[in-house]
């Protein structure tokens, strides 16, 4: 067992989500008389246990609808649990979405502002880093223009690379490097590589098998909200792939 201090614990942690069958109080209305249910409720994480020590590279990986995203969004405070707890240790960058935390009205710069505060950072800690950040992103003439202009792959470049200089202790992805063109990618991957290097926590969903593979030293396998496999990252890959 490690020994290292726990950077992220998920305790007990159950979470429900209501699906709608109807739109409208109309619908809802015929559906009542019909008799037929206008809801049905969904576990999407199953009273969930895991630690993850300081400085550990974890994926999250299963199928689709397996509750990986949703147990990514507890960690990152995005969502609460309905039960259980998840408790965090340090700074906490996250990107769950491209453009997460970027406001469409504000230009890049005054994003990166916003968005570097939000994620701990002083204003003089900010200021320090701006150019770095900036030519990371590598928006060029956009910087000043609003952020609802900016194509995915912008968004994406602007969000990574304020997260990244927040010099996070703990960095949660999902799937974020799926969008971007190849030498953003490779710098991105350059970049969490060294993260993990400075023993920076991360965990990483992902349906990129040598990715994760290569990013990370520990897999959890999720199927229907339940912890089915977790060990060694190549192991859990080969638990993956094996025929059902």
């Amino acid at each position: 067992m490690s020994t290292r201090p726990i950077a992220v614990e998920v305790d007990g942690v159950t979470k429900r989500f209501r699906l709608r069958h109807t739109h409208s109080l109309k619908e809802s209305l015929v559906w009542m008389m019909q008799g037929r249910e206008r809801h049905n409720d969904f576990t999407a994480l199953d009273d969930i246990n895991l630690t993850v020590p300081q400085g550990q590279t974890m994926a999250l990986l299963g199928r689709n609808g397996s509750g990986k995203s949703t147990l990514l969004k507890l960690r990152a405070g995005v969502m609460a649990p309905d039960q259980g707890r998840v408790r965090l240790r340090g700074r906490v960058a996250g990107l769950l979405e491209v453009g997460a935390g970027l406001h469409p009205d504000l230009t890049g710069r005054e994003n990166v502002f916003l968005n570097a505060s939000i994620l701990g950072m002083t204003e003089a800690d900010i200021r320090a880093r701006f150019d770095d950040i900036v030519d990371f992103a590598d928006i060029g003439p956009f910087l000043d223009t609003q952020v609802r202009f900016y194509s995915s792959g912008m968004f994406l470049r602007l969000a990574f690379a304020v997260a990244v200089h927040t010099e996070p202790d703990v960095f949660l992805v999902d799937e974020i490097l799926a969008v971007g063109d190849e030498p953003f990618r490779r710098r991105c991957l350059e970049r969490i590589e060294r993260l993990s290097a400075e023993g920076r926590t991360l965990v990483v969903v992902s349906h990129d098998l040598p990715l994760v593979e290569r990013l990370c030293n520990r897999g959890v396998v999720l199927q229907q909200g339940s912890v089915i496999h977790d060990g060694d990252v190549s192991e859990a890959v080969a638990h993956l792939k094996a025929p059902a």
